[in-house]
């Protein structure tokens, strides 16, 4: 970064913080959001309100109040900074992630604060979880909304609650149904996610997995070893067992059909997918070197909770190829003939969310917040990623155009996100065994499984439709505006 760059920071925040003048309703509350904007934009070594009040030289209690007790929309903030995205940066390839993460904090005054696994202590710890969706297209990924995680401990204890601004109508949710909720309201606003992906603490639930299809949309999630289905579905009947008695009112699979096994049970043990042979693909250039998977790709139908055979999805197990033992299975609600290429670009696409979070933690003081409120909490977070969506856009227009994520060649000879180089080498287990080639479930060597799926019940289980709809390091230059 030049200094002509850098004397252009300003006038490009306050064109860009112009956008969102419509969610305070007075001039001087108004005021506060470019101050707190260009605090995190500083090299302050902690950024929160009081180094950043500090700085400037008003009471940092000027600052706790703006996010805690003055009146303004933070809700509209986070709708003009959606509709933002999905005007300025909407288009093919679009990818939404899923994903939490989780701040370490003294005492128990902190909403949502209680002892759960906290990532970035790498234990059981005192934290607050949040979960967030971001949003990548091309060259650009930002996060653009988030919802706290309230503890049972918490929602229980409805005075607690209040002393820290929590809203009574908030209780306890699984953090797949606030995931959901982080979607709906991103779609509200015209965002369109091409696909959208997943770690397993969310893949792993069944229900999340149909609500996304009811929506009609694309994903891939990684699932953990213990996710059960067929790799051939079970016969399923409305029949008696018998030709006396009343008629089931639920369907039921029929005596003497294969049972359901998890993931890793396939794998070793059936054939079908034990003796596949493994596709060596390099899924992107990482700080190392080329990061080089091996994969098998078969149809799976997951066990529902009624333990029938739901509609079909894609199951692709990869492994390490300096890591055999590393495996990882993913399950995707996609089209039959997507290339297995773009299936896996999006199965790895994940560390653009933990890219997000290492930014904003590192960079602009994501987990500086040292408030007792819930609604400072909340609006700590958005200023931060519109402070942080406003680095990603001039980041992406000093680099100079949108090359691909990853410097992988596309399939038109370009650079383009939909693309992983195949190494053409196919790899078979040390100890193969024969199986049939023409099985209607084995995909072909490039990727789109050659045959639909076998359908056993039509009112059960029917063909899923539908609907169409080298990023760098982001080091944000510490500049006094």
């Amino acid at each position: 970064m030049d200094a002509k760059q850098i004397r252009s920071l300003r006038p490009k925040l306050k064109k860009f913080l112009k956008r969102f003048e419509g969610c305070f309703s007075r001039s001087d509350t108004r005021g506060h959001l470019p101050v707190y904007v260009e605090g995190q934009l500083s090299d302050l070594p902690r950024k929160n309100c009081e180094p950043i009040a500090d700085a400037v030289g008003i009471p940092p209690r000027t600052l706790q109040q703006f996010l805690s007790l003055l009146d303004w929309d933070h809700g509209l903030m986070k709708t003009k900074l959606q509709q933002l995205v999905a005007r300025d940066h909407g288009g093919p390839h679009s990818i939404g992630i899923i994903d939490e993460t989780a701040c370490p904090k003294k005492g128990g005054k902190t909403p949502g604060v209680q002892r759960q696994w906290c990532g970035a202590t790498g234990k059981k710890d005192n934290c607050v979880v949040t979960v967030h969706l971001a949003y990548a297209q091309d060259d650009l990924h930002c996060l653009i909304d988030s919802e706290m995680f309230l503890p049972e401990s918490w929602s229980n204890d409805r005075a607690r609650c209040r002393a820290a601004d929590i809203p009574d109508t908030m209780v306890h949710r699984p953090k797949t149904q606030i995931a959901l909720e982080l979607y709906d309201r991103a779609a509200s606003n015209g965002v369109v996610f091409e696909w959208l992906a997943f770690d397993e603490g969310y893949g792993r639930s069944v229900g999340f997995l149909e609500e996304l299809r009811a929506r009609r949309q694309k994903f891939v999630a990684e699932v953990p070893v213990t996710f059960t289905g067929w790799i051939r579905p079970p016969r399923v009947t409305n029949r008696r067992r018998s030709r006396h008695g009343r008629p089931p009112k639920t369907a039921r699979v029929v005596a003497g059909s294969r049972p359901f096994l998890s993931v890793r049970q396939h794998l070793e043990h059936n054939p079908e997918l034990r003796d596949r042979d493994w596709q060596r693909f390099r899924v992107k250039d990482g700080e190392k070197g080329p990061m080089v998977w091996e994969v098998k790709h078969v149809w799976f139908y997951p066990n529902g909770a009624d333990n029938l055979p739901l509609e079909p999805l894609h199951l692709i197990v990869t492994r390490n190829v300096l890591e055999p033992e590393t495996l990882k299975f993913f399950v995707l609600d996609a089209p039959q003939d997507r290339p297995l290429t773009e299936l896996l670009h999006v199965a790895f696409s994940r560390w653009r969310v933990e890219r997000c979070f290492e930014d904003q933690k590192t960079e602009l003081g994501f987990d500086h917040f040292e408030g007792r409120s819930y609604i400072g909490l909340m609006r700590h977070q958005i200023i931060t990623a519109l402070t942080h969506l406003f680095l990603s856009q001039v980041h992406q227009k000093w680099r100079g155009g949108k090359s691909g994520v990853d410097s992988v060649p596309g399939s038109h000879g370009g650079l383009g996100p939909g693309s992983i180089l195949v190494v053409h080498r196919r790899c078979r287990e040390t100890t193969s065994r024969p199986h049939s080639t023409d099985h209607p479930q084995h995909p072909t060597s490039q990727s789109p499984l050659a045959k639909k799926p076998p359908q056993t019940n039509p009112a059960k289980i029917t063909q899923n439709r539908h609907h169409n709809r080298s990023t760098t390091h982001l080091r944000m230059a510490n500049v006094a505006l």
